[in-house]
């Protein structure tokens, strides 16, 4: 009987913990798109005020932006400095790489924010970031909305999922 009781709360805890890392994947996603566009702002203004070179530019936007975002960016900065790839697109591929744990959207968005640095002259990357920064805003506005909503269900997926596979078990 003990033996149940232990599966009951092992398949009720891993199902729960299950609903609760969406839940926390998903707030996770919308950290790294404001980390994003806090670096984007960054080199936005950056290019428009002072040209800064694109190694270094990244290496700041990197240390602005911080944590997951920050730490692509500092390897993009320093991919662009090694100068082992042919173009910053290859260079941000390559420090997107070294960052396994980012969300498809975010990788999807860094690819476009490579593709355009260092490829055209400053409006055309100007207007490259200012695209980038309004898919990450529209990516950002559908994560928001009814985010407590989709999190609680994601939850209670989770735990009522643990519930019905107790009942079938038993």
């Amino acid at each position: 009987m003990i033996y149940k009781w232990i599966g009951t709360i092992l398949v009720m805890t891993g199902c729960g913990g299950f609903g609760f890392a969406l839940a926390a994947a998903s707030c996770r996603e919308e950290q790294r798109l404001r980390q994003l566009l806090r670096a984007l702002q960054y080199m936005h203004s950056e290019l428009q005020y002072r040209l800064t070179p694109l190694p270094q530019l990244c290496r700041q936007a990197g240390i602005e932006a911080g944590g997951a975002i920050g730490g692509v960016l500092q390897s993009l900065a320093q991919e662009l400095e090694n100068q082992t790839l042919p173009d910053a697109a290859s260079c941000m591929r390559a420090a997107i790489q070294s960052s396994p744990n980012l969300s498809p959207a975010c990788r999807r968005l860094l690819v476009q924010l490579g593709r355009g640095l260092g490829r055209f002259d400053l409006p055309g990357q100007l207007q490259d970031i200012q695209a980038v920064k309004a898919a990450c805003r529209e990516q950002r506005r559908r994560l928001e909305k009814d985010r407590e909503v989709r999190l609680r269900s994601y939850r209670t997926l989770g735990l009522c999922a643990g519930a019905a596979l107790v009942i079938l078990f038993c």
